[in-house]
């Protein structure tokens, strides 16, 4: 269990759910305060935010190894890339600010030092370790030596490598961590989620885990409460049209508020192993089926095949019953459409 600003985050509360803003501002500043307005609305738990500049993430390099081949930003240098999507670190002040003024927690991923160094200044609640630096091990430490909260992505990482950054940020000092489930794949098809896994990394890492979502809809990440998942994240954006990095493969807000209202009612759903007669069936245990009387009987008759039958509603003896009813002596008269009950019978 970890807890983020007093809400506590475990399989025994409802999924913690994070809109990330990422780069779906697109360099607008307004833009990514009605990001945060339109997640605050929609129920979302938390918004969270990536602390990089192009020079703190890569180089300035035209070689071949820093060009994106395929893909939404097929041709654009990492250098570009970064340099179009980043969250200008002079906004994190106002946007923490604003995000606190509405009542919406708000954390970052931060991808080297210094945007950690930023991001205490502004105490943020917790980090979220991105998956391409899952394998930061250094990062992790040093993100671990604040004391926050630490959710750590594992797109790309084999199970060798997720135990390497779980025992880093333990070595570092975290004492509440969780790890996400995810595939690096912008968008991700649904069958490379293979949900399955995340039952396997509950009982192989015993941490909390949850879902890095990048499918286009929400029926994934529905599907991985019902197997364990605690925390929901997906990108957020106004417009998926909109042009940006990242907007192509986000929600929109009415996407967002289905997403918070459906994975609690899948929450919900879970429960607990209970066999027993539930409230919303209080009303119904009268059209089950019971024997009753076919037939008119007299006192002193067997009763047979033709007296009785087992039928709705439910008032009479239950249908288990009905061999040993059949060959008793009728004590009283009884009348076609009497429910059939022991004091009938000698």
């Amino acid at each position: 269990m970890l807890k983020i600003n007093d809400r506590l985050i475990s399989s025994t509360n409802p999924p913690y759910v994070i809109a990330e803003l990422s780069a779906n501002h697109n360099g607008n500043i307004e833009r990514a305060i009605a990001i945060i307005d339109a997640a605050k609305r929609s129920g979302a738990d938390a918004v969270k935010l990536q602390t990089y500049r192009p020079d703190t993430i890569t180089l300035d390099s035209n070689a071949p190894e820093f060009i994106i081949e395929g893909g939404l930003w097929d041709g654009k240098s990492l250098y570009d890339l970064y340099e179009w999507a980043h969250t200008p670190w002079e906004w994190h002040r106002p946007l923490f600010e604003y995000a606190r003024k509405i009542g919406i927690t708000i954390f970052s991923s931060p991808f080297d030092n210094t945007a950690v160094d930023l991001l205490e200044d502004l105490n943020t609640p917790a980090y979220k370790i991105a998956s391409c630096e899952a394998i930061d091990l250094p990062l992790i430490k040093y993100v671990a030596q604040t004391g926050k909260p630490m959710i750590i992505s594992t797109g790309m990482a084999n199970a060798e490598e997720i135990q390497e950054a779980i025992d880093s940020a333990r070595e570092g000092g975290c004492t509440q961590l969780a790890i996400l489930h995810c595939v690096s794949g912008y968008p991700a098809p649904p069958e490379d989620y293979n949900l399955l896994t995340i039952q396997d990394m509950k009982n192989r890492f015993d941490l909390p885990v949850g879902l890095s979502d990048h499918t286009l809809d929400n029926t994934t990440a529905i599907t991985s409460v019902a197997l364990g998942a605690c925390i929901i994240e997906k990108h957020v954006t106004l417009d998926r049209n909109g042009g940006g990095p990242d907007d192509s493969f986000s929600l929109e807000e009415p996407e967002l508020n289905a997403l918070c209202t459906d994975v609690y009612t899948a929450w919900k759903a879970l429960g607990q192993v209970d066999y027993g007669l539930k409230s919303s069936e209080q009303g119904s245990v009268k059209f089950r089926r019971s024997l009753y009387f076919v037939n008119d009987i007299k006192p002193g008759e067997v009763v047979c095949a033709k007296h009785i039958k087992s039928i709705r509603p439910g008032y009479g003896l239950a249908p288990k019953f009905y061999d040993d009813v059949i060959g008793k002596v009728a004590k009283i008269e009884r009348k076609s459409g009497d429910p059939v009950n022991i004091e009938a019978f000698k």
